[in-house]
């Protein structure tokens, strides 16, 4: 039987060190293979692709003009390795059958189980998808946490502060900025679009470089009490003292 043999790791921390990077996976497939009597005569691998994102490599396999001849399967080590959803897996398995190719995942092996293979290999897909979802709750329950002590907890840091060691870290050219609009605004009355104005004609830039819009000044505006030195995770969570350095 000639098949294809499929690898993949999700993050690049995983392609230079992982105990399932790519050479793990692709021995256990070779093994897998030669005591099964089969021939891997193409390999295909996605490096670097977080598992919720496309998988270039596995989609050339399913949509593109791969075929049965000559290829009769795609091996892989374990299910998740073509996706962890199981609405997305069973999707790409149902491209590959109408191709009359054969998805087989070694770690699992659902084949030998006979008329219990399908109800497995779904059960075993619940379960992944479950880990997933898991993982987020904790890492979102982890920086819900941190953000009730005033840290960090992700996301774009606001206009006048950068990410540093997971903490804020105040942006002198950026600081500037944010000064001369709440002096603008609070101090002289100012409008958003005379604030905007003035900014541009200096010859300042927000972060992508372009001139400053009026939309761009009121976010910065309504965003006072970061800058007065509190911080709260999300739009309903409440405000507490940050453990970053104010900027008013």
């Amino acid at each position: 039987m000639n098949v294809i043999g499929y690898i993949r790791v999700s993050t690049d921390n995983q392609c230079n060190d992982d105990r399932f990077g790519l050479d793990v996976q692709r021995e256990q497939i070779t093994a897998y293979c030669e005591k099964n009597d089969m021939t891997v005569v193409r390999w295909v691998e996605d490096r670097g692709e977080s598992g919720a994102k496309e998988r270039p490599g596995f989609d050339m396999l399913a949509y593109g003009d791969i075929g049965n001849p000559p290829y009769e399967a795609v091996i892989v080590a374990k299910s998740d390795r073509v996706a962890r959803d199981i609405e997305v897996y069973y999707y790409y398995k149902m491209l590959l059958r109408k191709k009359d190719i054969t998805l087989i995942s070694i770690s699992e092996d659902f084949g030998k189980f006979g008329v219990f293979a399908d109800m497995l290999e779904s059960f075993t897909l619940c379960v992944a998808k479950m880990e997933r979802e898991n993982i987020t709750k904790r890492t979102s329950a982890g920086r819900g946490v941190k953000a009730s002590r005033g840290g960090y907890s992700g996301g774009r840091p606001p206009y006048g502060y950068r990410s540093a060691n997971h903490c804020l870290e105040k942006v002198p050219d950026e600081v500037e900025v944010v000064r001369t609009v709440f002096r603008m605004k609070d101090d002289e009355g100012r409008t958003y679009k005379e604030v905007c104005e003035y900014l541009n004609s200096l010859g300042k830039t927000n972060r992508s470089g372009t001139k400053f819009s009026i939309s761009t000044i009121q976010v910065i505006y309504e965003n006072k009490k970061l800058y007065q030195g509190y911080y709260r995770y999300g739009k309903n969570a409440e405000w507490v003292r940050g453990q970053h350095e104010p900027i008013l």
